[in-house]
């Protein structure tokens, strides 16, 4: 096996989970799984949903929902990022739409965050001008802040983070640790 060389955003990123606060572990998260898959399974089982997976975070999120869902429903993705790899937020890139098409369709959308919400405010705009019948969102995760976008919201949460930086469970760290399997904040400093 050859010896490659780990790369700075590597080393940074096995750093922050080293020191990270741990928010809610894995057990909590694969409950707050369970009980999301509940809830949209008693709204959405006869819908014939588009589950309608946010790219990159929210592809974790999406899938180990589905996994849960003993209905039919199709899958599908949308990629709008403001983050590009970084921690603060720029301007909306639409990178991909998604093929199914959502006219007359009920469409859940599912992400790991909702932050501030102008990213998903987008998508649930495209959503409903490409003709969907009903649009409905899940989140893994709501942080719980007031700089949210107005009007902008989550039909279906599974826990509520502080106002702090985290990752995990589909959240990344510099495009890293979206497969840790609990939730994490970077360590709170000193001068904070």
């Amino acid at each position: 096996m050859e010896n490659r060389p780990v790369s700075e955003p590597m080393r940074d990123a096995a750093n922050v989970l080293a020191t990270a606060d741990e928010i809610f572990s894995a057990e909590e998260v694969r409950a707050a799984f369970d009980r999301l898959a509940r809830e949209i399974t008693d709204d959405l089982a006869e819908a014939n949903p588009v589950v309608l997976a946010v790219m990159t975070g929210g592809v974790v999120p999406a899938v180990r929902l589905q996994c849960r869902f003993n209905f039919l429903h199709q899958l599908d993705y949308v990629h709008a990022t403001r983050y590009r790899g970084g921690t603060h937020g720029g301007e909306l890139e639409w990178l991909a739409r998604p093929r199914t098409p959502l006219k007359g369709r009920t469409v859940l959308i599912v992400d790991d965050i909702l932050d501030e919400g102008a990213t998903l405010a987008a998508i649930q705009q495209m959503c409903r001008e490409a003709g969907a019948h009903r649009v409905c969102t899940a989140v893994l995760t709501l942080k719980l802040h007031d700089r949210r976008v107005p009007g902008v919201s989550a039909e279906y949460v599974g826990l509520e983070v502080p106002d702090r930086y985290v990752f995990g469970a589909g959240m990344d760290y510099g495009e890293y640790l979206r497969n840790v399997n609990g939730i994490f904040a970077l360590a709170a400093r000193e001068d904070e």
